[in-house]
């Protein structure tokens, strides 16, 4: 996956705003998978997500993918030690994601159920309805099991 310079331009123009701001700086502080910060994830997630819409012509939405895709798991805590209260981790953090993006960003309504449906099918109730929810939704998985079996 190699994603071309103008496209690289405008991921960052799109993110800059996000990725310059102290709380996502936050992300790498907790670790995802293996040795990946959740920081590194969501990029991953971010760049994986973006050449699927551009390379498959799906025509989803630019700003709503991308921001959903890098903040999809913008929940801000260790879940290796904590669920913050919420429940089990992988059940509970979208919905903290999509949260913590609301207060601290005011993101759109078809940009939080990006956030809040990417753990399906293990959160079955919350389907992907949108082409970019299904999108971040496939390139979390594609990522996350590569980060889970390759960057031990």
């Amino acid at each position: 996956m190699k994603l071309k310079p103008e496209e690289i331009n405008r991921l960052e123009t799109i993110l800059e705003p996000f990725r310059n701001d102290e709380r996502t700086q936050k992300m790498k502080q907790f670790i995802q998978h293996g040795k990946i910060t959740t920081y590194e994830h969501a990029e991953s997630v971010t760049k994986l997500s973006y050449w699927i819409n551009k390379r498959l012509h799906l025509h989803a939405d630019e700003h709503v993918l991308t921001v959903g895709a890098f903040l999809h798991d913008y929940y801000l805590y260790d879940w290796h030690e904590t669920d913050e209260g919420n429940g089990l981790h992988g059940f509970s953090h979208s919905r903290t994601a999509r949260r913590n993006a609301v207060a601290h960003f005011g993101i759109c309504k078809k940009t939080q159920s990006v956030i809040e449906t990417h753990m399906w099918p293990l959160t079955f109730t919350k389907v992907p309805k949108s082409r970019e929810a299904w999108i971040v939704c496939l390139a979390d998985k594609w990522v996350s099991t590569r980060e889970t079996l390759l960057c031990r």
